[in-house]
This record gives structure tokens, sequence and C-alpha cells, in this order.
């Protein structure tokens, strides 16, 4: 298939999804993950319609995200990637939503840099839901407390939060557990599931999903 039908595919998955779960059509973004694309590879989602796009590294994206958006004023453009605390800078302004805040420091350096650049992208935290010490994020039991710190020593609005379950566990736990963790910390919005889970994650609750392979192709 061409890119255009594989973006139309999931795009259709995802209202079926949202049918069968009994939520409103258009309550599940799609975050198309454009990782290790060139921009020439990312211009067909452009031109069908895709506005929403995932990176994983901070200096890839430098290096080609600039000229799109300049393009295309609408997109948005969301970190999905681990952050290091000397990129804060760069994360801050470039992206739109940067869904990795693992870490105080991590929240620190956004906060300072938010201030000083008077920009304000949209944030979520990342919950390492199965605890694994190869991942980054957030033990589930200390989410409430980070959010906490988050909001009120840093005055950061965390809107959301993040997970990426264990390859080889059902991911419908993971997603559960990141549901309710999001209710209690009192956060709208759930990122969840990525190309061979979306559909699941979609029954849990995802208000977006992470998509790359499923449309863009194998890396």
């Amino acid at each position: 298939m061409e890119l255009q039908e594989r973006l139309n595919d999931v795009r259709s998955r995802i209202a079926a999804g949202e049918r069968q779960a009994g939520r409103a059509a258009g309550s599940v973004g799609l975050v198309a993950v454009s990782k290790t694309f060139e921009a020439e590879a990312i211009r067909p989602a452009i031109e069908a319609g895709q506005r929403i796009f995932g990176e994983n590294r901070v200096q890839e994206s430098q290096g080609k995200w600039p000229a799109l958006k300049a393009e295309h004023p609408d997109i948005e453009l969301h970190l999905i990637g681990p952050l290091q605390s000397n990129k804060a800078a760069d994360a801050v302004a470039l992206f739109d939503v940067i869904e990795t805040v693992d870490r105080e420091k991590i929240a620190r350096a956004l906060a300072e840099e938010m201030k000083r650049q008077d920009r304000r992208p949209r944030l979520y935290v990342q919950v390492n839901t199965g605890l694994e010490p190869q991942k980054a994020g957030i033990a589930p039991d200390d989410t409430p407390a980070f959010v906490s710190l988050c909001r009120g020593d840093l005055g950061l609005s965390i809107e959301g939060l993040m997970c990426i379950p264990p390859a080889e566990e059902n991911p419908g736990p993971h997603f559960a557990l990141l549901a309710k963790l999001a209710s209690k910390c009192g956060v709208e919005k759930l990122s969840m599931g990525m190309s061979g889970d979306y559909e699941t994650a979609i029954a849990f609750g995802a208000t977006s999903v992470r998509v790359g392979s499923a449309i863009f192709g194998a890396r």
C-alpha cells in the first residue's frame, strides 16, 4: 500500500475503535511517528492531511522540522523519546508537546527554559508501568507525587500521562493502570498505544495513539 492508503487504514481503525468503545468520533488523536524518516518521506502524510507528528530525538528533529513547520504552521510536533537536560532548550524551542517528562532534573530544566523563552509546550509525564530498569519513566507509585511537584513547585501544567508497556506483556493492564493514575492525578490526556496495540489502547481510554510503522512502513 502507498503511504496515504496506510494512513487512511489507521484512521479507519481508530474510528472503529472509538465506536466499539462507545466514544465520541474524533476523541482519539493520531500522532504519526516519523522518527528516522527524512522530510521527503513525511511530506505525503502532510499532503494527506496529517498534522500531528512524533519524533524520538531532538537533534534529528532539528534537521527536518523547522522547514516543514514553516511551510505548514498548523503542524503539532510531539517529542516522544527520552530527553537529556542539555537538550531542554532546543526541545522547548521546537516541540509543541513533550511527552517524556520522566524525572525532576528534566522537569526543572524545562521549567527554566519555558520561562526564559516564554514558550510553553504542553507536557506529559512518562510512566514506567512495567518497572523496566532499561526504560525511562516514573514508577507508578511515585507518579502522583511527581505530578504534584511539577505543578506545585515548578509551576508546570501537566496535561497527560504516557506509557510504553513491556513488549512481551499484554498491554491492557498497563493501559488500565495509566488510566487509573491519570484519574488520580487529575490529568485528562492519555498517550498510549503504538502500531501493534493502538486499538487496545483506545478501548482503555487513550486520547492519542503513537503510530509509526503502520503508516510509514518498516524502518
